[in-house]
């Protein structure tokens, strides 16, 4: 009886070494499996992070440009702005009396009103370019990235299953009613609330 005890705890010991071993070896090579991917999505990352960096530069020239652009504009508007006002001083200054003086100064409105209509069509104008150019930045950061990855990506079949019938409903049964809490009686203060003069 004791030989057969042995024998049977051999067997079984020779099994469980047997199906531990299967385990490892199957473990390790699920590791492997997952670095080994890993390693891949790690490397198919470099093409889009290098397209990013590139757009944000290309975004970084365009902003810089747009904002160069507008300092000028600001600049070009100071300068008229003030040889305007030093042009009204002048004449001003050459009136003889207060009727050639605001004659004088009405007379400049025109060119003031083409002056600030240019800088506004100046400034818009700008500001369109820039958007044009970031919108070409965006959209061909799209194409790269976004539609790169969509026809990387395989296409799942989704898998239509029968549907199973509703299982049959239970008999309802009487739920008990829910405890009420003990009537403490109206007393005192309470009593006045309720009541109306």
């Amino acid at each position: 009886m004791i030989a057969q005890m042995q024998e049977f705890v051999a067997e079984q010991t020779a099994v469980l070494q047997g199906q531990s071993r299967k385990i490892a070896k199957e473990s390790v090579e699920t590791v492997r499996e997952s670095v080994v991917g890993g390693a891949e999505t790690l490397k198919s990352f470099k093409a889009p992070v290098r397209t990013i960096a590139r757009s944000t530069i290309k975004v970084t020239n365009v902003s810089q440009t747009a904002v160069a652009n507008l300092i000028d504009l600001q600049s070009d508007m100071l300068t008229s702005a003030i040889s305007d006002a030093a042009l009204r001083l002048e004449r001003a200054s050459r009136a003889d009396n207060i009727l050639e003086l605001v004659r004088e100064q009405i007379e400049m409105i025109p060119a003031t009103r083409a002056r600030i209509v240019e800088d506004a069509q100046r400034a818009a104008l700008i500001i369109k370019h820039a958007g044009r150019d970031l919108r070409g930045v965006a959209s061909n950061l799209y194409e790269r990235v976004v539609e790169t990855a969509e026809e990387k990506v395989p296409e799942v079949t989704v898998k239509v299953s029968r549907r199973k019938p509703a299982k049959r409903a239970r008999a309802a049964r009487p739920r008990p009613a829910p405890a009420r809490p003990p009537d403490r009686g109206l007393t005192g203060a309470h009593t006045s609330k309720l009541v109306s003069p």
